[in-house]
């Protein structure tokens, strides 16, 4: 199991280039960054505040795919990802592009773990109505495979229409970069996942065990390969029984959270967790 880690980096925090040296050269699997676009000063729902991430992180959120760039100009092995990107509020031409050029100067290194938003106002701001963001979200996915693997791209549906079109650089990994999906167990997400990406990224990671004969079945029935699917608990919070525990299930990596904040306390916190690192 790979032993990756995230963290909530803004403008005040530890420069990306740095974590992502340091994060390399302590062994880890792979870096993840969050997105958020901005924050509605005048909020329906406030932020799902979690242990280690604070209001000023989703105020202060750098963006996760120029970030991932200058991690992969100076990191050589380590996967690189969002966690999560809002696929629904980007353009899926513009989107395609910068993550073929991503995973195209990275070596192949790219993964886009994606979701769907709980922020209303966030997705509204972006033109994308709430309750058809899972629509649009696949939409713009299936539209962005289309233009990573085909010379000719071309693609039709409710929310995007694509008309045939040329679009290179195409990404290193085929026919897609691979594709995570955070979210909630149940039967629409599996769908989804089956579908169109090749794992799932429960947050924080509860509940797995019980889920995971679902989600194997929903692959299964798409014709999907059981033994491809990867499953990313991710934020964790660790220790020593929930990782074995995540292993015992066949997760083929876990994420743990490393609070943003100046470069000597991530520091701190890094070094602290390489006692989950395999041996």
């Amino acid at each position: 199991m790979r032993v990756g880690v995230t963290a909530a980096l803004t403008d005040l925090s530890m420069p990306v280039d740095e974590l992502a040296r340091a994060v390399e050269a302590r062994g880890y699997d792979s870096l993840y960054l969050p997105e958020h676009t901005h924050l509605p000063v005048a909020l329906a729902t406030p932020p799902a505040l979690v242990k280690g991430v604070h209001l000023d992180d989703y105020k202060r959120t750098v963006d996760p795919f120029v970030s991932l760039a200058a991690a992969a100009a100076v990191t050589d092995r380590i996967l690189l990802g969002t966690g999560i990107a809002l696929v629904a509020q980007h353009d899926p031409i513009v989107l395609a592009k910068q993550i073929a050029t991503l995973d195209l100067l990275s070596g192949g290194r790219f993964v886009l773990g994606m979701g769907y938003g709980w922020n209303r106002d966030e997705a509204a701001d972006h033109g994308v109505d709430f309750t058809q963001r899972r629509a649009v979200a696949r939409e713009k996915i299936l539209c962005m495979q289309a233009l990573w693997s085909e010379d000719e791209a071309e693609f039709h549906g409710v929310h995007v229409s694509l008309p045939p079109s040329f679009s290179w650089p195409k990404p290193v990994q085929q026919p897609r970069v691979r594709t995570l999906v955070g979210g909630g167990a149940g039967p629409s997400l599996f769908a989804a996942i089956a579908e169109y990406a090749d794992g799932w990224m429960p947050i924080g990671g509860a509940g797995i065990g019980a889920a995971l004969d679902a989600l194997l079945r929903a692959f299964t029935e798409a014709g999907r390969d059981p033994a491809t699917l990867e499953v990313v608990p991710f934020g964790t919070v660790p220790d020593e029984g929930k990782l074995a525990h995540y292993a015992s299930l066949g997760c083929t990596e876990v994420v743990l959270r490393v609070p943003s904040g100046p470069g000597d306390e991530m520091l701190r916190v890094l070094d602290d967790y390489t006692r989950f690192l395999p041996g």
